[in-house]
């Protein structure tokens, strides 16, 4: 219901607002009027009045909606959903304060809840962000900028996939300015949101148990924000619920995230590669994750043969995770070059400090980490936007001379960490 999902503004009403008392409606009137909006367009009715209402109409381009009638707010408001169209930017407005009903109106695709009562100040300050939001190029950019659809594979369980997916979709969005959406498919056990601080939501299981209903206002409402450019679509579902799908689910959901967002990454768990191997052929880029074991290699193998068969137009990068500066290496990266018979494109070196940071503040590890540890996240950025799009070659240079030139300096140093 609210951005990065921009709507074609000029065809709808601006302003429409549904309240349950005139005190409310006395005090947005003439906060509408300062933005141009019609103060006729304030209604009495609540929720309930705006969910007929727009079943029968358009949804405009800001829609504020009392809830302080609603026995069961956060139900209601995914009947709202139904009938509000994607792009409408939806602020709420009741007398519960918890903390958890915000966190579930947010993560439902609201744009705010103010409690009430509240002052003029704080409507005019929601309102002035919302019209921001409309009046953004976000739109423009879309059309200019084809969806980047990359998976992230680990060849074993713990060699940091997901940490390279949360932190690859987090440079997207924030360095290469492209509005990105993070898809969690560990159903059961994923961190893809519990790594952003965030509460996963319902989103992902409602997708796989109701794959009809998978469409753009699905998807608006779905994911949980986590920042102004990266979404998460994630879950924690009951370990004694086994995943029930023949995957039509996920393919719907790869199709809705193109329409909706500039890059897409995929955490896709090994087993589910195996079950549903569609999930990569949309794919430009798959990342392989990979440590210098010999279990590892020997997977790597497999997985990359999997990969030349099954999705030879994707391209497909090799990175090396938690690579210890020192020489315990249970396999050199020159025996595991020959074993895969391929180069390793990136090398992550192993940086405890820094990961439990990341961890404890809930932030990827690419948004705190520095120095070499930073390097190979904007390399890795680098080589998915340069090889998804021939655009690639522009937002490359978003990415920052910063991070190039850390680039070159980690290059420099892989001789010295290989020759200890």
């Amino acid at each position: 219901m609210n951005a990065p999902f921009q709507a074609r503004a000029g065809l709808r009403e601006p302003f429409t607002a549904f309240v349950c008392d005139e005190e409310t409606a006395d005090m947005l009137r003439p906060v509408a009027v300062e933005h141009g909006w019609s103060p006729e367009k304030v209604n009495q009715g609540g929720l309930r009045n705006a969910v007929q209402s727009l079943s029968v109409s358009a949804s405009p381009n800001v829609l504020f909606v009392d809830l302080s009638e609603s026995a069961d707010p956060l139900n209601d408001i995914n009947a709202l959903a139904e009938v509000c169209e994607p792009g409408t930017i939806v602020i709420a407005a009741g007398q519960v304060n918890d903390v958890r009903l915000y966190r579930d109106l947010i993560a439902s695709g609201i744009h705010d809840y103010l409690l009430k009562p509240f002052t003029v100040d704080q409507v005019r300050d929601t309102f002035a962000h919302a019209q921001s939001i409309l009046s953004g190029p976000r739109g423009e950019a879309q059309v200019e900028k084809p969806n980047i659809m990359t998976t992230v594979i680990g060849v074993r369980g713990g060699v940091g996939c997901s940490t390279i997916a949360t932190s690859l979709a987090w440079m997207l969005g924030e360095k290469a300015e492209r509005s990105t959406a993070l898809l969690d498919l560990d159903v059961h056990f994923g961190t893809g949101a519990l790594s952003l601080d965030l509460e996963p939501g319902r989103g992902l299981t409602d997708a796989i148990e109701n794959p009809s209903r998978i469409d753009g206002l699905f998807i608006e409402r779905a994911m949980v924000r986590a920042n102004e450019r990266l979404s998460v679509l994630s879950a924690e579902a009951p370990i004694n619920a086994p995943l029930v799908t023949d995957g039509t689910a996920f393919f719907q959901l790869q199709e809705e995230m193109k329409n909706a967002f500039e890059a897409t990454v995929i955490d896709l768990p090994r087993h589910m590669l195996i079950q549903y191997p569609h999930m990569v052929h949309d794919a430009h880029v798959a990342v392989v994750a990979s440590e210098l074991t010999l279990a590892a290699t020997r997977d790597t193998i497999r997985l990359l043969a999997w990969l030349k068969s099954n999705a030879p137009q994707t391209k497909v990068i090799v990175a090396a995770n938690r690579v210890p500066s020192g020489g315990a290496l249970e396999i050199s990266k020159k025996d595991f070059e020959q074993s895969i018979e391929r180069n390793v494109d990136i090398i992550f070196p192993f940086d405890g400090k820094t990961a439990a940071q990341a961890a404890k503040l809930g932030k990827p590890l690419a948004e705190i980490a520095t120095g070499k540890t930073a390097a190979p996240f904007a390399q890795l950025a680098n080589m998915v936007l340069s090889h998804a799009s021939e655009e690639g070659a522009d937002d490359v240079a978003k990415v920052g001379a910063k991070g190039l030139m850390d680039n070159l300096k980690g290059m420099l140093s892989k001789p010295k960490a290989e020759a200890a």
